[in-house]
């Protein structure tokens, strides 16, 4: 039985249902691991000059989401450990525009990001795999909203394969 099974509507903040909806039943740390490893895939594929692309005005390059999906990963591994621990603070949210843009991630090469965010992924995982199911369970108010520590990890995932849908949409060259 997983430890952390997919959490259900009401342990997140229904704008989160997006992201939820896009992961695999499954173990979640188990998919944490295999779809980074798919989406580095599809970032190895980026030329240095392609990099910094923005398919419209006021996008980010995908330094840029690379660099926000790292730090919404950071942000949320930090509530589930918070809640997790019982802390019972009340978490901030975070303006990803305003995170993104006093980042230096877009000056930064791809591959630099990568090597950061792999380390990083593992880590979280092997934090999500020491949660019982009672620490899965546990709550707290993050963003003004209530969320178990179960639903973190989904988040995470699905934010994850939200902008990958979105980098092959709009940043991966098609060949004609």
């Amino acid at each position: 039985m997983t430890k952390l099974p997919r959490p259900q509507h009401s342990e997140y903040n229904e704008y989160y249902q997006q992201y939820v909806a896009l992961v695999p039943d499954g173990d979640i740390t188990v998919t944490l691991r295999e779809q980074l490893e798919e989406t580095i895939a599809v970032l190895e594929g980026f030329t240095p000059e392609r990099e910094t692309f923005r398919y419209a005005e006021g996008k980010w390059n995908i330094r840029e989401v690379i660099t926000h999906l790292m730090d919404t990963e950071r942000v949320f591994a930090f509530r589930a450990l918070t809640m997790a621990r019982q802390d019972g603070a009340n978490l901030p949210g975070m303006d990803q525009d305003e995170w993104t843009e006093r980042s230096n991630g877009g000056d930064r090469p791809l591959a630099d990001l990568i090597q950061e965010w792999i380390p990083m992924r593992l880590a979280n995982v092997h934090l999500f795999a020491s949660f019982d199911a009672d620490a899965g369970a546990r709550t707290g108010i993050a963003s003004d909203s209530e969320i178990s520590v179960r639903a973190l990890p989904w988040l995470i995932a699905g934010h994850e394969l939200w902008h990958r849908g979105l980098i092959s949409e709009h940043y991966v060259e098609k060949s004609v």
